[in-house]
């Protein structure tokens, strides 16, 4: 299945908008290259989190610590362009609001990293393309605390399963101080739970492994 064909049969599973910040309006989109504007908006001068433009999971730290803000962004930039899409763009009418990465272990080195309490269970789906990973969530923060991160999991969900994928994974936060934490860029325990994920391991307090049979 082409990209074209795959963001059209996903994108008519959507709720249309009527410009209202209702999590009922918010309309879902793969992020290919003609949506880059939208992404820019959304993540801002400083790229999300200190510049990071969700390249944190997808570069091995020692590279990551060479690149400043510019080269993380066109890094992005080019991923993005040469699809397929990365993850998914939320918008309330024609505003961006919302981003979640969701693809393959295979594109995300530091995820599947043996320090890291992500690891895969079995070290054969760091390269299996049917394993894929719910890593991370970004909204600003006058959007955060809108139930907009539950509709992006579904969103990643559907759109994982729609690609082929059979397992799908996280690895969320048990709890912040707050819950417009920056701190939820990984996503929470209880979005991960309300979609019916399982825990399948946790090798650090509050930071469980979790996995869905699609």
């Amino acid at each position: 299945m082409n990209i074209a064909t795959l963001c059209s049969n996903f994108a008519s599973l959507k709720l249309e908008s009527n410009g209202e910040e209702g999590v009922e309006n918010l309309k879902v989109q793969p992020l290919t290259s003609d949506r880059w504007g939208d992404f820019e908006t959304l993540f801002g001068p400083s790229g999300a989190c200190y510049g990071c433009w969700c390249t944190h999971f997808r570069i091995p730290t020692s590279e990551r610590n060479t690149m400043d803000g510019d080269a993380k962004k066109r890094f992005m930039q080019e991923r993005i362009a040469g699809g397929p899409p990365p993850g998914l763009l939320g918008y309330i009418g024609e505003r961006p609001v919302a981003w979640v990465q969701v693809g393959p272990r295979s594109e995300l080195p530091q995820w599947n990293s043996q320090k890291t309490v992500s690891r895969p269970l079995d070290p054969a789906d760091a390269e299996d393309g049917s394993v894929w990973a719910v890593s991370c969530f970004f909204m600003n923060s006058r959007d955060r605390g809108k139930g907009y991160s539950h509709r992006m999991l579904s969103e990643a969900v559907n759109f994982a399963r729609a690609s082929g994928a059979r397992l799908l994974e996280g690895c969320p936060i048990e709890r912040t101080k707050q819950s417009k934490s920056v701190g939820l860029y990984v996503g929470s325990l209880r979005i991960f739970e309300a979609a019916g994920f399982s825990e399948v391991a946790k090798r650090k307090d509050g930071r469980p492994l979790m996995r869905l049979v699609l």
